[in-house]
């Protein structure tokens, strides 16, 4: 995923434009035509009272150094930061790290989830919510990210990574897309998308959403375990990823 152009953020002129009281939405594209408005900017600004019991007893794993990962608008950064937690926030689209910057998170980078590497320093938690687990795209990009995250992270590490059991659903369009998936040799949620606002519009990229038992599945083998779960009563969940400090 590349940083993105003014014309392609989508996403971050949403967000800065609902900062800015001129309300805001978000439209997800999928590559085979199936459109959805998301909840939109207002969850992404939403504060800490108004966010679903899930998320605030998850939080409590977060502590120390923190990166946050597609920090969007900012609502869990600038959190954890009030909270006393050094806080990165990493995203791809500049009009988002603007947004965050202007609401007072103090450390922010502008860069992809591929992009991030040991230069950005060493953290020891990672916060991917929001669904962002699904900004790993693929299962192979998953492992070979995790294996990178374990090389910036320290011994005692967690990673705080929502997503969303893509079995869960009896939509027949997305059984289909499903079926498509696994003829590609796809997982099951393995998604192509894209993000549209306005006259906005972000290229498509792969979006990967999971099963607890996935997610199991593509953490063997990097230095990473599953050590909680905290479900959201739907689809969505919450996963406490902790580090093995002798796996690798």
């Amino acid at each position: 995923m590349a940083i993105y152009k003014d014309h392609q953020d989508a996403y971050g002129h949403a967000v800065y434009d609902y900062l800015k009281g001129r309300g805001g939405y978000e439209i997800v594209e999928r590559d085979d035509g199936y459109i959805n408005m998301s909840e939109g900017p207002a969850v992404y600004h939403s504060q800490y009272q108004k966010w679903p019991p899930y998320y605030r007893k998850a939080l409590r794993h977060a502590s120390g150094r923190v990166l946050d990962i597609g920090c969007g608008a900012g609502r869990i950064a600038l959190y954890l930061q009030i909270k006393g937690c050094q806080v990165t926030g990493v995203d791809n689209s500049p009009l988002a790290i603007k947004t965050c910057r202007e609401q007072g998170l103090r450390k922010t980078r502008l860069m992809s989830i591929t992009d991030i590497n040991p230069s950005i320093g060493t953290f020891d938690t990672i916060v991917m919510l929001g669904n962002n687990f699904g900004l790993f795209g693929s299962f192979n990009r998953a492992r070979r990210l995790l294996r990178r995250f374990y090389r910036i992270t320290g011994t005692k590490a967690r990673i705080i990574a929502e997503s969303n059991d893509p079995t869960r659903t009896t939509e027949p369009l997305h059984l289909e897309y499903h079926r498509r998936n696994h003829k590609k040799g796809r997982m099951t949620g393995q998604l192509r998308l894209r993000v549209r606002y306005k006259i906005y519009k972000t290229p498509y990229f792969d979006y990967l959403i999971v099963s607890e038992k996935e997610m199991a599945q593509i953490l063997k083998g990097t230095g990473w375990h599953i050590a909680g779960v905290f479900p959201s009563g739907r689809g969505p969940y919450i996963a406490i990823i902790e580090k093995d400090p002798k796996a690798l």
